[in-house]
C-alpha cells in the first residue's frame, strides 16, 4: 500500500526540463503567428491603395500640401523692396518756461494738458519788493520833475533881470558888475535846469526798468501750445540759474502741437533712395492699424558715425490729437516715389 502511494506521488512530479522545452515551443509558435498577421495586413493595405485612381491620389496629395504650407502674406509681398525706417515723433517748438529773475512762486495757473496762448500768464512770483522799488522810482521821477519846474521859474526871473540890467547898462544906469552878476546867475540856473532834466530822464528810465522787473514777476507763455509738464509749485524758489538746494529753474514745459513732425534714422547705405518730397506711410506703435500719410521734409546733412545712419525729417499731412511727442513710429518710403525721384534726377543731370 505504501509503495503504491510513493509511486503515485512520483508520477505527479513536474519535470523542469520538459516544462522549459514546452514554453520555448509555445513562444516560437506565437511569433510565427504574429509575423503571418503582419504580412497579411500589409498585403491587404497595398492591394487597397493600388486600386485607388491616380487622379484621386494627386488630389489628396495637393490637399495635404495646401494644408501644410501656409499661403504667402500679401502685405509682405506688397512691401517687398520698400525702405522701412523707425524713429520718433518730435516737436520743433518745445520750451521750458522759466523766470528771468529769482523769486518765490506765489501762483501757478497752468497744469498738464492745459492749452495756453501766446503771452498768457502761467505763473506769478512774489512782487512786493519790486512794487516798492517801482513806487520809489516814480517818486524820484516826480521829484526831479518838480525840481525842473522850480529851476525853470528861477531861470525865467533871472533872464528878465539880465535883460533889464543890459538895458540899464546901455544907458549907464547899471554898473558892469551888476551885468556880470546877472549873466552868471542865468548861466548857473541854465546848468541846474539841464542837470534836473537829466535827473528826470534817469528817474524815468529807472521807473521804466523797475516796471519791467515787476512785469517779469508774471511769467508768460512764449507761444501757443499745450502744457506737457508742470515743474514748480507755489512756495518754491525759482531762478534762471541753478544755485543748488531746492531752487528750480523752470515752471512748466509747453509744446507747439502744430510743429510736430517725425524724425527717423535711415541707414547710410540706403539714404540714396530717399528724396525730399517723397511720399511716406507712417504707423505709430501705439496705433498699429492706423496709417498716417506723410512726406519727406528734408535730409539732415550730417551722418552719425557710431550708428552709420542719417537723420530724415518727415512732415505729417494731417495733425491729430492722438499724435504725441516722443511716440515711437515706423515709416515706409514709397518705392514708386523714390524711383520717380531718381528718374527725374537722371533726366536733369542728362539735360545739363
Amino acid at each position: 500500500m505504501a509503495h503504491d502511494k510513493t509511486k503515485l506521488l512520483r508520477g505527479l512530479t513536474i519535470r523542469r526540463a520538459e516544462d522549459g522545452e514546452s514554453r520555448r515551443r509555445g513562444s516560437h509558435m506565437l511569433l510565427a503567428a504574429s509575423a503571418l498577421v503582419i504580412v497579411a495586413a500589409a498585403g491587404a493595405a497595398w492591394f487597397a491603395f493600388a486600386r485607388i485612381p491616380l487622379k484621386s491620389q494627386g488630389e489628396d496629395l495637393a490637399l495635404a500640401q495646401a494644408q501644410i504650407v501656409p499661403p504667402p502674406a500679401a502685405p509682405e509681398a506688397s512691401r517687398a523692396g520698400s525702405l522701412v525706417a523707425s524713429g520718433y515723433v518730435v516737436a520743433r517748438r518745445k520750451a521750458t518756461i522759466a523766470a528771468e529773475i529769482t523769486g518765490k512762486v506765489v501762483e501757478v495757473f497752468a497744469d498738464e494738458g492745459d492749452v495756453v496762448e501766446t503771452g498768457q500768464i502761467v505763473a506769478r512770483l512774489d512782487s512786493v519788493l519790486a512794487e516798492r522799488d517801482l513806487a520809489l522810482a516814480h517818486s524820484r521821477a516826480e521829484a526831479a520833475d518838480a525840481a525842473i519846474g522850480a529851476i525853470a521859474a528861477d531861470l525865467q526871473d533871472a533872464e528878465r533881470i539880465l535883460r533889464r540890467t543890459e538895458a540899464l547898462s546901455q544907458k549907464h544906469f547899471a554898473s558892469e558888475a551888476d551885468l556880470t552878476k546877472a549873466e552868471a546867475r542865468v548861466g548857473v540856473l541854465r546848468a541846474q535846469l539841464r542837470q534836473a532834466e537829466a535827473q528826470l530822464r534817469t528817474a524815468r528810465l529807472d521807473a521804466q526798468r523797475n516796471a519791467e522787473v515787476l512785469d517779469k514777476h508774471q511769467i508768460r507763455a512764449p507761444f501757443a501750445g499745450v502744457v506737457i509738464d508742470r515743474s514748480a509749485q507755489p512756495g518754491e524758489m525759482i531762478s534762471p540759474l541753478s544755485v543748488g538746494g531746492f531752487t528750480r529753474t523752470g515752471i512748466c514745459t509747453v509744446v507747439d502741437m502744430d510743429s510736430i513732425e517725425i524724425e527717423v534714422d535711415v541707414n547710410e547705405a540706403f539714404i540714396g533712395r530717399v528724396r525730399p518730397g517723397a511720399r511716406v506711410s507712417a504707423v505709430l506703435d501705439a496705433y498699429s492699424d492706423w496709417t498716417i500719410p506723410a512726406s519727406v521734409i528734408a535730409i539732415v546733412p550730417t551722418a552719425n558715425r557710431e550708428k552709420a545712419t542719417v537723420k530724415v525729417r518727415i512732415g505729417l499731412e494731417r495733425k491729430d490729437p492722438r499724435i504725441l511727442p516722443d511716440m515711437a513710429v515706423k515709416v515706409t518710403f514709397a518705392e514708386s516715389d523714390n524711383s520717380a525721384g531718381a528718374a527725374t534726377a537722371q533726366k536733369s543731370s542728362s539735360a545739363e
